[in-house]
């Protein structure tokens, strides 16, 4: 990875959120797409397999359902995600690793979360997962002006932001188009999956996060 090439202190992380940091596949997501899906029957007039299947078309092309909605229908994207990011005890439906604290403990370099979601919705599961400390900064889909990843326009908001050359900086994501527009701006990329496929996206693969501290420090050796 080129971020190798770099000293420790040099390093910057950039961590997805969902399906990286935690796993939102039991409980969250579910909650998450029935809440959208509603949305999309409450506007258009959808039964519930329309409405599944719109949803599921806006975020295979767009990688946001929000984006979808905005670009063909003009919706309030701060409508949109107020409404369908409602949950009575988010911090209840976290499924976390005990170890991850430790593992971010023990990644040297800078850190910070790069999230499709919403600002109140990143802020509350970070907190849930008690790594807040080892964060300089949460980017959330309203820090890059509703243009979130796989877009380009997201990364560079975040890179100008902090002023960080993309070569000094990784992407660990669950997801393979974020991860290609990564590496196309010239960052390291880290995938977060179980896959066993060959994947040119990605300079390594872990099954979880609290794998890449060790996996760093053998490559870097």
């Amino acid at each position: 990875m080129r971020i190798l090439k770099f000293p420790p202190s040099r390093r910057v992380w950039i961590f997805d959120l969902d399906n990286t940091l935690h796993d939102a596949r039991p409980h969250i997501f579910p909650s998450m797409h029935a809440q959208m899906n509603d949305y999309l029957m409450r506007h258009f007039g959808l039964d519930q397999e329309g409405a599944n299947e719109l949803r599921r078309f806006f975020w295979q092309r767009y990688g946001t359902t929000l984006r979808g909605v905005v670009r063909h229908y003009g919706h309030d994207p701060k409508h949109f995600l107020r409404e369908t990011h409602q949950f009575a005890d988010l911090a209840s439906m976290v499924v976390r690793e005990h170890a991850l604290d430790h593992a971010l403990a023990r990644l040297a370099g800078r850190k910070l979360v790069f999230s499709n979601a919403p600002l109140h919705y990143v802020e509350q599961i970070v907190r849930a997962l008690g790594v807040a400390r080892h964060f300089d900064a949460v980017y959330a889909i309203e820090s890059t002006r509703y243009r979130p990843k796989p877009s380009l326009q997201g990364f560079q908001v975040l890179l100008r932001a902090h002023n960080l050359d993309p070569h000094r900086c990784a992407l660990i994501d669950d997801m393979p188009e974020n991860l290609r527009a990564a590496k196309r701006l010239g960052m390291s990329t880290v995938w977060v999956s179980g896959e066993a496929r060959r994947a040119p996206f990605a300079d390594l693969r872990v099954k979880s996060v609290t794998e890449l501290p060790r996996l760093v420090f053998r490559h870097s050796h």
